[in-house]
């Protein structure tokens, strides 16, 4: 017995350092500086932190443009979400089905863009919005992708872009797993192709739609380096168009104590909401 939990520690230890070090660690210490504030003896006296109890989360709760950006990527996550996991959802259907020649270059094809870093995506299609470098000027010229009024879905697009393929693999995984008797029962039935994908193929793989979809909403609320990139392309976004990039921007300050604050807010929201989708999928799923 006693050599049966030396090896359960010897593999879970590693990660358990790993996991308290890049995980627990930046956590707690995250709460710790949300907890204090600095204080100056003066206008230029020295700063001093000290501890301020729930001063920097009364800040956060009051700040109106941190929660107009928590608005805005809920608004961006409700639009952009469910495009672009439908996109995943019929891509990776059509290369199941069987009617797509050459997959493998397809497969590889929709996940290369998930391959290219985000802010190298967003860098370039920043340069076919702007109109002045775009070589689609008959479309940028008429239409300003870069305006107040189109930045938002601009940027989903981007995102879109970079997370179909990545998405599509997913549940194009969970497909290659469900066995062949069931295909060939639902032949015998009569089912045809459609009847089969829509009766039998969603269902079943409707646990990778949840969990693509988890991770998209956790995506969406640590939206970053998209509007971060666009900031240089379009003046319609600002420091805090995102609750990320105000985070990002209250560090550059700097004020590193409130930057926790929001933070942990932005940590709590998301854990709340992604919890709440999975709860009522799974009441959805007992029914």
């Amino acid at each position: 017995m006693k050599g049966k939990w030396k090896a359960v520690t010897f593999f879970i230890l590693p990660f358990a350092l790993l996991f308290a070090a890049f995980y627990l660690a930046p956590i707690g210490y995250a709460i710790k500086q949300s907890l204090y504030k600095v204080e100056r003896q003066g206008t230029f006296g020295k700063a001093t932190e000290v501890f301020g109890g729930l001063a920097q989360y009364e800040r956060v709760f009051s700040d109106g443009p941190f929660w107009e950006s928590i608005g805005r990527v809920l608004l961006f996550g409700i639009v952009q979400v469910p495009v672009m996991l439908g996109l995943a959802l019929i891509f990776a259907l059509l290369l199941d089905s069987g009617l797509v020649k050459g997959r493998r270059f397809f497969r590889l094809a929709f996940f290369v863009p998930y391959a290219v870093p985000g802010v190298v995506a967003a860098i370039m299609w920043g340069f076919l919005y702007s109109p002045n470098l775009s070589p689609f000027t008959a479309v940028t010229s008429n239409v300003d992708l870069l305006s107040a009024d189109f930045v938002l879905w601009s940027m989903a697009n981007v995102v879109t872009w970079v997370y179909v393929g990545y998405n599509m693999l997913i549940i194009y995984s969970s497909l290659l797993a469900i066995p062949q008797e069931v295909y060939e029962a639902a032949k015998i039935d009569g089912a045809g192709a459609l009847r089969t994908a829509w009766s039998i193929k969603i269902p079943l793989v409707m646990p990778a739609i949840v969990l693509t979809t988890v991770f998209s909403i956790i995506g969406t609320l640590q939206l970053l380096a998209e509007p971060a990139v666009f900031r240089t392309f379009s003046s319609a976004v600002t420091s805090t168009y995102t609750p990320n990039l105000t985070v990002y921007s209250t560090s550059s300050i700097p004020n590193f104590n409130l930057a926790a604050a929001f933070s942990v807010v932005l940590a709590l929201a998301t854990c709340v909401l992604s919890f709440a989708f999975l709860k009522v999928t799974q009441r959805g799923g007992d029914k």
